[in-house]
């Protein structure tokens, strides 16, 4: 039985969008230097999500998911980056439900990095 995990899910759905994204800002708009950063930035968020699964201590799982932390704010720097440069238009449903999705990501991990120091200190 597989256990459901919110952020790891979310994240590896969240990637296959920014998959996407990439795909279609290489294909149809012929850009590439932001794309990839948001490709590279958008993908390890779910990357250092499931490496955090593994940990082999809590400060190990908070690196972890730190760095997965610090990915999803760049990866919302570069949609909006890649919007204001009219790559992208946030009047699109899937541009704005990009941007939301980023911004939860960052407040569940912030949450769960959170709740786990607090966790430690006790």
């Amino acid at each position: 039985m597989k256990t459901e995990n919110l952020v790891l899910d979310k994240s590896f759905t969240f990637s296959i969008r920014i998959v996407k994204v990439y795909q279609f800002l290489s294909k149809e708009h012929k850009e590439y230097a932001l794309s990839k950063q948001l490709l590279r930035a958008g993908t390890s968020i779910g990357a250092n999500i499931n490496e955090a699964q593994a940990a082999q201590s809590e400060k190990d799982f908070i690196g972890k998911l730190s760095i997965a932390n610090k990915e999803a704010r760049e990866t919302h720097y570069w949609l909006q980056l890649l919007t204001e440069m009219g790559y992208l238009n946030n009047k699109e449903q899937h541009v704005v439900s990009l941007l939301e999705e980023s911004i939860e990501l960052i407040k569940l991990l912030t949450s769960i990095i959170k709740t786990t120091q607090l966790k430690n200190k006790k």
